[in-house]
């Protein structure tokens, strides 16, 4: 689960930083022809980063409480979306919204909570 995570948030750095440069695929780009897909895909990629990351700490922290374990992986992930969101008011190919940071934080939400309840392996 570890690599999971790591390779997942490398994948998440990797098109923020392509949606930064205005440089998104032309099959991820298309995701924004759908009414709010972007809010959807902000909640999958979000809330599967948060599963990934909170298993991952989970099984390498099995004596710590795992509602702990989940709530700060969450707060963590939480602050740096936000502070991502809010970059983007800095770049002129970006549009902050306070719907893409909700459903965002949601998708972190859910993540954990699924996370939180998944049997350990």
């Amino acid at each position: 689960m570890k690599y999971t995570a790591v390779l997942f948030f490398v994948f998440i750095v990797g098109l923020v930083i392509l949606a930064d440069t205005d440089q998104l695929p032309v099959f991820i780009q298309s995701v924004y022809d759908f009414p709010n897909g972007d809010k959807l895909g902000h909640f999958i990629l979000y809330g599967l980063l948060n599963f990934f990351i909170t298993r991952a700490f989970l099984s390498s922290l099995p004596s710590r409480t795992r509602g702990w374990v989940t709530l700060s992986i969450g707060m963590i992930l939480s602050f740096i979306i936000t502070l991502e969101e809010f970059s983007q008011k800095y770049f002129a190919s970006r549009t902050f919204s306070y719907l893409d940071l909700f459903a965002s934080l949601l998708g972190v939400l859910v993540g954990g909570w699924a996370a939180c309840k998944t049997k350990r392996p």
